[in-house]
């Protein structure tokens, strides 16, 4: 049975007059879930999940509130179709202010999701994936596009002060097992380093994680995610493992003996590589040691603005 009632204009409280008028700086959604098209390991793209913010300003006082599921299917259409990039994220950011038809002048981008790179192992033919957390920020203001990248990456650090003591340690006892004999032969040396008596300490060491935020310089169409990371694992020297074999595990305890680091060393060591990259306007870390002398963690943080 049809309703003999004519069909009427659904309701829009929209263009309701707005009490306590006045602009809002930002006005938008959080955590929508959406799939985003990335470089894959090959060069070839891949749509991974990922959690997105979008907000623009409401400039009018007057109006009530903006388009919101405009900007939701303007974002679900274009970031599954089009490869991430600063390009990119113009355009879609141009498109957030274009569909608020004169409500607002700047728009605001955040995806969060997690890239997984394939990694070598130390000394073998292994690999194994890696997870890097990402976070991509973009604002568009009057015209002018600020990208700032987001990632953590994990690494180990052995305390010099540790190492230190653990030496002094081993020295003793080698003096205490070879006090009757002050000149040893070196296989007698070498028999007594490869037994248990040959390192009755050793220095603490721990999984670390140094958590970065880089601003892009406008002239790079890309988001150097990959040798970002690539530079900052370089430059502290023990970037943590996948798939390893015993020769692997070997090379790691030599990189880790090579690169006793505080958490103020492994601050330092990412600066200076950040501040030497040209694709960087701005920079800041955090150095976070997860203790396993203490139960807290160390942590040191630095910041800076690269020269133009």
């Amino acid at each position: 049975m049809h309703n003999a009632f004519p069909r009427l204009p659904l309701p829009d409280v929209a263009f309701d007059a707005v009490p306590l008028a006045r602009p809002l700086d930002w006005v938008g959604m959080d955590g929508m879930t959406l799939p985003i098209r990335v470089d894959g390991a090959d060069g070839v793209p891949m749509l991974v999940p990922a959690a997105v913010d979008v907000a623009v300003n409401l400039r009018d006082p007057a109006a009530r509130g903006i388009h919101m599921s405009r900007l939701y299917l303007r974002l679900q259409q274009a970031l599954a179709s089009e490869t991430l990039g600063a390009p990119t994220l113009r355009r879609l950011l141009d498109a957030c202010v274009a569909s608020q038809e004169g409500l607002a002048d700047r728009a605001r981008l955040r995806l969060r999701f997690d890239r997984l790179l394939l990694r070598r192992a130390l000394r073998s033919d292994n690999a194994g994936w890696k997870r890097y957390p990402v976070e991509i920020e973009a604002e568009l203001t009057e015209g002018h596009l600020r990208l700032t990248l987001g990632f953590s990456v994990e690494y180990s650090s052995t305390c010099p002060a540790s190492a230190a003591l653990a030496r002094q340690a081993n020295a003793q006892r080698f003096s205490e097992d070879f006090a009757v004999d002050p000149a040893p032969p070196a296989a007698a040396v070498r028999d007594w380093l490869e037994s248990e008596s040959g390192m009755i300490a050793t220095p603490h060491a721990q999984r670390s994680r140094a958590e970065l935020r880089v601003e892009l310089r406008p002239a790079f169409d890309e988001l150097p995610l990959e040798p970002l990371i690539d530079a900052v694992e370089a430059a502290l020297g023990t970037p943590v493992q996948t798939a390893v074999k015993r020769e692997d595990e070997q090379a790691f305890a030599l990189a880790n003996g090579a690169n006793l680091m505080f958490c103020e060393d492994a601050a330092r060591r990412i600066a200076a590589a950040l501040a030497a990259d040209s694709r960087v306007a701005a920079w800041s870390v955090r150095a976070a040691h997860l203790e396993s002398l203490h139960p807290h963690d160390a942590v040191a943080s630095v910041s800076g603005r690269n020269p133009a």
